[in-house]
């Protein structure tokens, strides 16, 4: 090994020795935004998180961001924040309890309910921050997370503005597109309801992977590919946050069972959904639910071409996505 190879596999080294020590909270500031880590009660629980800030005085609209199923905030989250920030809004992004850095058992169970419950604990946190327009909390949900964001928008009077990308919409209409066939669903929910019945009965939590194989929650090839580097444990990738390629077997249950198009037909919250052609649900039930949205304040932006995982990572997409965002966030500013 030359010299020059020893001081990279030492500077490597000491940073994956670094990335592995506990971490403390931290205070990141550039001209763009501050960002720091920071937690916040959500029931009995304890949710980690980033808060973005923008320079000036404020007071700035302020975005809580959910993301995609078993989502930890260093994924899409944290792509649409920083970029908010830019844009002169506060911005939170956490991981949900049972996932990531936060707390809560089960590790790795997706909960409507309880995720619902904590963009209403972000909701608290943002209002409750020096510099941020109490009167201007959105929501912004990105992929499975816009199921939990409309939730949140129909039951909390707090969330002046809602923002929707990408949208896995939960609804029997998507999960016969992703599963095939009402058998296939069934096969589905008798595995989640069995496992569900375990764990109340012993406390034994079963587990399935979200991708790699045909019992994964996620089946598709292309999707497998993109969150397969996420399951790299290694010391030097700690900035990518906690994801594992697990969940609970019972999440499945919650999952194929929600019904988003009942719920979205009370949303009256002002509302800007942005979808694409190869994005998930398909180009047809992201329009219809549209259709169904009773509020006077509603937009569809579409991007032509963009596929599901564009809106997770590719620059391009998301800054065409931001922009109609950002001025829907701050409209009335």
């Amino acid at each position: 090994m030359d010299v020059t190879r020893r001081m990279f596999a030492g500077l490597i080294t000491g940073s994956a020795v670094a990335a592995s020590l506990p971490a403390a909270a931290q205070t990141t500031a550039s001209p763009m935004y501050e960002v720091r880590d920071v937690t916040f009660p959500s029931g009995a629980e304890t949710l980690a998180g980033k808060f973005f800030m923008p320079p000036g005085e404020g007071p700035f609209p302020a975005v809580a961001v959910v993301g995609p199923v078993a989502f930890v905030k260093e994924q899409s989250p944290v792509q649409y924040a920083t970029r908010l920030a830019r844009q002169g809004l506060a911005v939170l992004i956490f991981d949900p309890r049972y996932h990531g850095a936060s707390s809560g058992e089960p590790r790795r169970f997706e909960s409507g309910e309880a995720k619902t419950e904590d963009i209403g604990a972000a909701l608290t946190f943002l209002a409750a921050q020096e510099g941020v327009a109490q009167n201007k909390l959105g929501v912004l949900g990105i992929c499975q997370g816009v199921n939990w964001a409309i939730e949140a928008a129909v039951r909390d009077r707090r969330v002046s503005a809602l923002g929707i990308v990408a949208g896995h919409y939960l609804t029997p209409a998507t999960a016969t597109l992703y599963l095939g066939d009402d058998q296939a669903i069934a096969a589905r929910m008798e595995r989640a309801a069995e496992a569900r019945a375990v764990y109340e009965n012993s406390g034994e939590v079963r587990y399935i992977p979200i991708i790699g194989s045909d019992e994964a929650l996620l089946t598709a090839e292309l999707i497998a590919q993109w969150y397969a580097p996420w399951d790299n444990r290694a010391p030097w990738f700690a900035y990518r946050g906690g994801w594992e390629n697990r969940i609970t077997a019972m999440s499945e249950e919650v999952i194929w069972g929600w019904k988003i198009n009942e719920t979205i037909t009370r949303l009256q919250t002002p509302v800007l959904m942005v979808h694409g052609d190869k994005a998930a649900s398909g180009p047809m039930i992201p329009r219809e639910l549209f259709d169904t949205i009773p509020a006077a304040d509603k937009a569809l932006h579409w991007i032509k071409g963009a596929n599901q995982l564009q809106f997770y990572e590719d620059p391009l997409v998301i800054d065409a996505a931001l922009a109609p965002l950002a001025a829907h966030f701050k409209k009335g500013q």
